[in-house]
This record gives structure tokens, C-alpha cells and sequence, in this order.
């Protein structure tokens, strides 16, 4: 079963409304998924984390990265805002994507935070910037089950990619 499958049959197996936080992790090939689950209902869910850990990607280099950064950008366009690369790490080899542009309200700008990392991962997290403050805090994300189960088959797509440009 590919991790999609897996993912929709872990989610299944949960109670909804869910009890508790659950972290669920399912593996495929060179693949391991994690989601770390903070609500599930027959419809939606909420995470804290959803991370890709993959040998496809692992030791890539920069311009690899950069790649793969884009290709996820170019697949990943339903979250609530769009994400972009906006820093390169050359020299700890990873690339931050986030909301492009992010949602600025009165009490504070939230956004997406994607990490692609040269170690073998993608991962994404929201996040909230307070107004006058430098600190910043954990969200939830909230998507459907269907958005849920799409980024994990973009995140493995946009890592395969990566595997085809590495040299």
C-alpha cells in the first residue's frame, strides 16, 4: 500500500472525535511519514506536524533542494495561502518555504513553514507571529482528510522529483 493508503487507513482507525493527540506514523519503501494529530472528525483534522522523512532526498545538494522546493511549491496551491521558497541555507542545506503572501490580522500574522532538508525531509508547520513581539507560536493546521492524504502523495511526488534531478 502506498503511504496515502496507509495514512487513510491509519486515520480510520482513530476515533473521531479524536480523545486525545495522536502521533501516527506509516512507512512506504524508503518512506516514513509522520502526522502528528491534534483533532479528527469524519471530515477534517488538525495537525501540529506533518513530516516526510525520505533516503530519496537524503545528501541532496543545494541545487536539488531548490528543486524540489519548487516543484512542492508548484503542487502545493490549496492551502489557505500559496508557499514559496523565501530563504536558501546553502551551508546547513536546507530551504524554507513559507506563505506567500502570509495572513496578517490585528492580533498577530499566521503562516505556513515548509523545511526541505538535505538529511531526507520535508516537513510543515504553522505558525503565528504575536503583533510586537519577536517570539513565535505552534498553530494547528486545519484541512480536510482529502487535503491531509494530498500533501502526503505531494510530498512523496516532489521527493521522487528530487531522486530523478540528483545527480
Amino acid at each position: 500500500m502506498s503511504l496515502r493508503q496507509q495514512l487513510a487507513t491509519a486515520l480510520t482507525s482513530q476515533p473521531t472525535p479524536l480523545a486525545a493527540p495522536a502521533q501516527l506514523a506509516v512507512n512506504h519503501d524508503v518512506d516514513h511519514l509522520e502526522v502528528e494529530l491534534t483533532a479528527l472528525d469524519s471530515i477534517a483534522c488538525a495537525f501540529q506536524r506533518l513530516a516526510l522523512q525520505t533516503e530519496r532526498i537524503r545528501g541532496a545538494g543545494t541545487d536539488v533542494l531548490k528543486k524540489v522546493s519548487q516543484d512542492i511549491s508548484t503542487r502545493v496551491t490549496y492551502l489557505l495561502e500559496a508557499i514559496g521558497p523565501i530563504e536558501i541555507d546553502s551551508e546547513g542545506a536546507v530551504i524554507q518555504l513559507r506563505s506567500l503572501p502570509p495572513q496578517k490580522g490585528d492580533d498577530g500574522t499566521v503562516y505556513y513553514e515548509m523545511l526541505v532538508r538535505n538529511g531526507g525531509s520535508i516537513e510543515l508547520r504553522r505558525w503565528k507571529n504575536q503583533p510586537g513581539s519577536s517570539a513565535r507560536v505552534p498553530l494547528q493546521a486545519e484541512v480536510t482528510r482529502e487535503v491531509l492524504l494530498r500533501l502526503t502523495e505531494d510530498f512523496v511526488a516532489a521527493a521522487k522529483f528530487g531522486e530523478s534531478v540528483n545527480p
